[in-house]
């Protein structure tokens, strides 16, 4: 376990390339394939779930219009036929985040067997690594964008809105898709400032406690491993300058506040504590050496979606690191 452990000590040498986990490049072994297929799919299907999340313009001056002309028929007819397909993709977003949910849980019983160490686990299953990594990314990248697009949460009101009403006057509610139950789940998703975090933290801490013949340390080591390297990576620019594209260093920045945050909520004294393995002041301290537009979104995590941050165990340092200024 060489190379990993020379990432976390910084002992860089002249092959210091070989010496930090490939996020780029990372290819599965025999042993890994099996796993990495099943979560491949899942991952491909991700990218099409942020290109639609991104190109998400919402119904909002239809249903504008609707509100202001109770009585039209052909504006309310306007307005249900514009929100009925986009509460369809936001029902496929929903679904997607029970995918993700599946797949984390098959790479954290990879990543933390006690067949051998969580560092051990990280160097030579790097191709199933680097999927846990863009699961965090997908999640982070998701949540960024939810939370800068209010339609949604406008359209899945309206939605519901119009679908009691015309179950109020017994009218038919044809080409809805979504019944009232899947609703009440989609809505407890939406109303969450960080849906699929959420998603993640609590599936996370259901694998610990379901798993209970695999000691905690496994996992909180398996994250805490995971946040080292990125910090290392990102600081050291012998590591960084070997990354092939700049949107690595992006990656590596939400991989580290997504692993911090997952640490936090598994480990029973969390990420802020004087103890916990997670430097917490080296990672804040790289976060906030990058431009402040790219990485406010990430320190707003730390700051509101985190469980220990407000605990009394929390240094003032860290607290007054995470100061919105």
């Amino acid at each position: 376990m060489g190379n990993l452990i020379k990432v976390l000590t910084r002992d860089i040498d002249n092959n210091a390339g070989n010496f930090f986990l490939d996020f780029e490049n990372a290819q599965p072994s025999a042993a890994e394939r099996q796993v990495w297929e099943e979560v491949n799919r899942v991952l491909a299907e991700g990218l099409v779930i942020l290109d639609d999340l991104q190109n998400y313009k919402g119904a909002g001056e239809e249903i504008r219009q609707a509100i202001q002309s109770p009585a039209e028929e052909r504006i309310q007819e306007r307005a249900w036929s514009a929100v009925v397909p986009l509460v369809g993709k936001l029902k496929k977003f929903y679904e997607f985040s029970q995918k993700l949910e599946s797949s984390l849980k098959v790479l954290l019983d990879a990543l933390t067997s006690s067949a051998c160490s969580p560092t051990q686990h990280l160097e030579q299953d790097q191709a199933l690594a680097r999927q846990f990594a863009q699961i965090l990314h997908f999640t982070l990248r998701f949540d960024e964008l939810k939370m800068t697009n209010p339609a949604i949460q406008n359209d899945f009101s309206y939605y519901r809105r119009t679908i009691s009403r015309m179950r109020i006057n017994n009218l038919a509610d044809e080409g809805n898709e979504v019944n009232n139950e899947l609703a009440n789940r989609m809505s407890l998703f939406y109303a969450n400032a960080t849906p699929m975090l959420k998603t993640l933290s609590d599936a996370t801490t259901k694998f610990v406690s379901d798993n209970s013949d695999v000691p905690v340390e496994n996992t909180t080591d398996c994250l805490s491993t995971m946040a080292s390297v990125c910090k290392v990576m990102l600081e050291t620019p012998e590591y960084r300058s070997r990354f092939a594209s700049e949107e690595t260093v992006m990656f590596c920045l939400r991989v580290m506040v997504g692993v911090i945050i997952l640490y936090d909520y598994v480990h029973p004294a969390g990420a802020f504590v004087k103890t916990s393995k997670i430097d917490m002041k080296g990672c804040i301290r790289v976060l906030k050496e990058q431009p402040a537009s790219s990485v406010e979104g990430l320190l707003n995590a730390l700051r509101y979606t985190t469980k220990h941050l407000n605990d009394e165990t929390t240094s003032k340092q860290i607290k007054n690191m995470l100061q919105v200024n």
